[in-house]
């Protein structure tokens, strides 16, 4: 298959199960809102070295938030209930109970939850209170500037993360040209996030390697640099290669975003666009590029 002179291969994103969440972070102004939902986010960028995986998943105006205030909305994903409970705990008490003015809320609806304004609400030394609206507690706890209002419990859900595309091009300038439009193109899309840096990956991995101590490493057969050492994937006229790497509350999240995504990324300088996969090893989900940019993947591939 070719899309717009570029070759689409044969292959597949395997991607792999993941408990997701959303926060809407409040703040008097989007700028507070903003910098509260960015520190909560941080670091997230892989569950290989950050515990989660976390991004701003869009700028809400005061007419679609609980108090009425401008704000964000943040995804994040990690590998089990009791990793997602505790970055939430973690990310909100640090990154946004401790930003000017800001507010948390739940972004879900669902009858898995974990605590989170539960155990935050210990640092109002006694002094914190709490009230019921709508069958929902929420805490309000002291701080400095006033009150920081948080939900008792967030909603969860079974997630998708790992879902990617890679795009080999002739040079790196074509290579983050194409990737920066693809980027540009998935942002928009709900209920996905993009987590690492600007939305791309430099260094893509492998599962394994020969060190012991390492799950995961360099992506040996898509570096130029082995080109000549190792088994390679790259033709000859390919010298830079990024990935994109979508984590989605539901697959078809990750699929609305990858078709987008792989549409805008193929053009001028590009050679192929691929994926990763490991033949099964990493994840459960299978999302097949040709099937996504013709339009006839399926909902429910995955188990």
């Amino acid at each position: 298959m070719r899309l717009h002179g570029v070759e689409i291969e044969e292959t597949y994103a395997e991607a792999f199960k993941m408990w997701g969440t959303r926060l809407l972070i409040t703040a008097e102004s989007p700028r507070w809102a903003r910098i509260a939902a960015e520190a909560a986010s941080g670091f997230a960028i892989s569950v290989i070295g950050c515990g989660c995986e976390a991004g701003i998943e869009e700028m809400l105006p005061p007419e679609r938030t609980p108090d009425g205030r401008p704000g964000t909305a943040v995804l994040l994903f990690a590998p089990s209930r009791k990793d997602l409970e505790a970055q939430l705990v973690l990310r909100v008490g640090q990154g946004v109970m401790t930003c000017a003015t800001t507010a948390c809320f739940c972004g879900l609806e669902g009858e898995e939850a974990v605590s989170v304004g539960g155990k935050l609400r210990y640092f109002g030394d006694g002094y914190q209170g709490s009230k019921v609206l709508g069958g929902r507690r929420y805490w309000r706890i002291p701080v400095m500037d006033g009150e920081f209002l948080v939900e008792d419990r967030f909603a969860i859900q079974r997630s998708v993360g790992g879902g990617n595309f890679l795009v080999l091009a002739e040079t790196a300038a074509s290579a983050l040209a194409s990737v920066e439009a693809a980027v540009a193109a998935m942002e928009p899309v709900g209920g996905a996030i993009l987590p690492f840096p600007g939305g791309i990956v430099r260094s893509g991995s492998k599962v394994g390697s020969r060190y012991k101590f390492l799950s995961a490493s360099t992506n040996s057969a898509y570096c130029p640099s082995l080109r000549s050492l190792v088994a390679t994937e790259l033709p000859e006229t390919v010298n830079a290669v990024y990935e994109i790497v979508i984590d989605g509350l539901d697959e078809e999240a990750v699929r609305k975003a990858m078709k987008v995504g792989i549409e805008a990324a193929a053009r001028p300088g590009v050679v192929r666009i691929s994926a990763g996969n490991y033949g099964g090893s990493l994840g459960q989900y299978r999302f097949h590029l040709q099937e996504i940019v013709a339009g006839e993947g399926k909902e429910g591939e995955g188990p």
